[in-house]
């Protein structure tokens, strides 16, 4: 049996499961738009800014989740995403002041996730901390990566989770990270419909070679046609004003960051205007 015709094939109560921790998050949203908040760099990293301290990410970010909010964003998510070069192991200085954030910077009134570049377990660790509904990492397959060899666990994530009583809180699974490829010759396609099967995931993301990057629009439709229709399929990387209806007629979502920023460069502030615009464009469509 194909991996394709054992996903299809699975009792039905196993099917059901699939994607219920995502309905749970966004009961009454048919397509999420899940907006980054990039947490300026961590202290002990190279752009860590030392003069503003802990207090000035936390002010950063806090202005940056409220122009968000405003634009009407049905979710937030926090990342490190300035802690460059990245890291596979963090430091628990860095997962404490991660975890400090986004507790003194969550939204009020929609779901938050967190994000830790490119450690699954401190995602998990400030997941749990602040009390978040989901966390997006890199959880299985080996990599060749900027960061060097690659081979995440996602039994050991899953397992901890238990471990932690934490089986509320949603791990979205990206399958083709980004400033990675596959040290094997599995398709993305071939990847998402066994990672459905093998490794549990509450939604399985698609991205671009690197952050801002879009896959192909061919990729998305063909992931989303191969995996189970309850386990969701996201965007991650790429979305613009200018292509995120095509992307949602697949995609279950988006999670979208770059576009966001002053001159859609991922390393600007927020830019209220840009916000606006995107979620304006992909509710049009």
């Amino acid at each position: 049996m194909t991996v394709s015709e054992n996903v299809q094939n699975q009792a039905p109560a196993r099917r059901s499961a699939f994607g219920s921790r995502f309905r749970e998050i966004f009961p009454r949203v048919e397509k999420p738009l899940i907006a980054m908040a990039h947490v300026p760099a961590l202290p002990g990293t190279p752009f860590y800014n030392a003069s503003d301290g802990v207090k000035g990410l936390v002010q950063h970010v806090r202005e940056e989740v409220a122009i968000l909010v405003d634009a009407g964003f049905d979710a937030v998510m926090f990342c490190n995403e300035n802690d460059r070069p990245y890291t596979l192991r963090a430091d628990l200085v860095a997962a404490a002041v991660m975890a400090r954030v986004v507790t003194e910077c969550r939204p009020v009134g929609i779901p938050f996730g967190v994000d830790y570049l490119w450690d699954a377990e401190c995602a998990l660790a400030a997941g749990v901390a602040t009390e978040a509904r989901f966390i997006r990492e890199v959880a299985t397959g080996a990599w060749e990566s900027d960061m060097g060899h690659w081979t995440p666990d996602a039994a050991a994530l899953l397992r901890r989770r238990r471990h932690l009583d934490a089986q509320q809180l949603a791990i979205f699974m990206n399958v083709t990270p980004e400033f990675a490829s596959t040290t094997g010759r599995r398709s993305p396609v071939e990847v998402a419909m066994s990672v459905a099967v093998s490794s549990v995931p509450d939604a399985i993301l698609i991205s671009g070679p690197m952050a801002g990057a879009e896959p192909s629009v061919s990729t998305v439709a063909e992931v989303r046609a191969a995996v189970p229709a309850q386990l969701p399929v996201l965007l991650n990387t790429g979305a613009r004003p200018d292509n995120i209806a095509e992307y949602l007629k697949f995609a279950d979502g988006c999670i979208v960051g770059s576009s966001l920023k002053v001159d859609g460069d991922t390393w600007n502030r927020v830019d209220p205007s840009r916000a606006k615009v995107f979620v304006r464009a992909a509710r049009a469509g």
